[in-house]
């Protein structure tokens, strides 16, 4: 999935240049974890079932938590004031996370990262009715290009895979995750919010575990589970540590490196090579994404 996990609100960035780029850094290091991890779960599902590939992305990543995050060395972090905003906040991630999974089990990565970077277009839309955030006539113009190049990637009349359904399905349920998150901010401090997601995202996997449960006999299976949740609970930790070191308009461009390694993985791995028409359209996807993110435009007309 991209990595536009929302920063933690709590954060305050430093504004030197030796941590701006320490955080940009460390923004890059995050989106090739997520690159690493879309690419463990594709070789995954071909060797388990795709809800167990699920569920080892979340218990891992919640016992690695547990480490930093608990109620011990966090006094107070079961302590909610929206736990139903928070249930339906971690629903829609473990939603993203399954619908991503297993759309990536039938298309290349250049198509779903491509795909699910259509997630900002979404966020759009759902800010105005959601949260009182209209656009205007020049980022209703950005989110049609985009969709433009979304078309371009999918090409509907060229047989593309009923699986990019499950792809858009999960940008749009990352959008609404990133609007519940922003909901969320005043109300619950950010290790009670990454800690909810993590927990109800373990339980959520582990309820159908038994009934689709195949020991894997391979060896290389179980380094993998291992590596996919140790991976993806990096990638959203130095995604934290990025925010706390560098403003989020900064970082914003660098999430799209993650396309790029997407690519790169996609061959070295899979020996998929991206067509022209989805370069082409993750280019139209990327531009109009950058704008819809630039935080110094000038006004819109309403």
């Amino acid at each position: 999935m991209p990595a536009t996990t929302p920063p933690d609100p709590t954060a305050a960035p430093s504004r030197g240049g030796g941590s701006t780029l320490v955080g940009i850094g460390l923004m890059c290091l995050a989106v090739m974890s997520f690159a690493v991890t879309d690419a463990t779960a594709k070789w995954l599902g071909g060797h388990t079932s795709i809800l167990i590939v699920v569920w080892s992305r979340y218990v891992i990543h919640f016992a690695l938590s547990l480490i930093v995050f608990n109620p011990w060395t966090v006094p107070g972090l079961l302590k909610t004031r929206k736990p139903g905003l928070q249930l339906l906040r971690s629903a829609l991630l473990f939603s993203t996370t399954a619908l991503n999974f297993f759309a990536l089990q039938y298309l290349q990565l250049d198509q779903t990262v491509s795909i699910m970077f259509s997630a900002p277009f979404f966020v759009a839309l759902f800010a105005g009715p959601l949260l009182g955030e209209w656009i205007g006539v020049k980022r209703w113009a950005a989110i049609l290009v985009g969709f433009a190049g979304i078309l371009l990637v999918t090409q509907p009349g060229q047989g593309i895979h009923w699986a990019a359904l499950f792809c858009l399905g999960a940008a749009i349920t990352f959008a609404l995750y990133g609007i519940t998150t922003r909901m969320l901010a005043p109300h619950d401090p950010s290790p009670t919010t990454l800690f909810y997601s993590a927990l109800v995202g373990t339980v959520a996997a582990t309820l159908p575990l038994p009934f689709v449960w195949v020991t894997p006999t391979e060896p290389m299976v179980y380094a993998a589970m291992l590596e996919l949740g140790a991976v993806a609970g990096a990638g959203h930790f130095l995604l934290i540590l990025a925010h706390a070191r560098a403003p989020a308009a900064t970082l914003a461009p660098f999430i799209y490196i993650q396309i790029l390694a997407m690519v790169a993985l996609g061959w070295l791995l899979f020996g998929d090579v991206p067509s022209l028409w989805t370069l082409a359209g993750a280019c139209i996807v990327v531009g109009s994404g950058i704008y819809l993110l630039a935080p110094a435009m000038p006004p819109d007309l309403p």
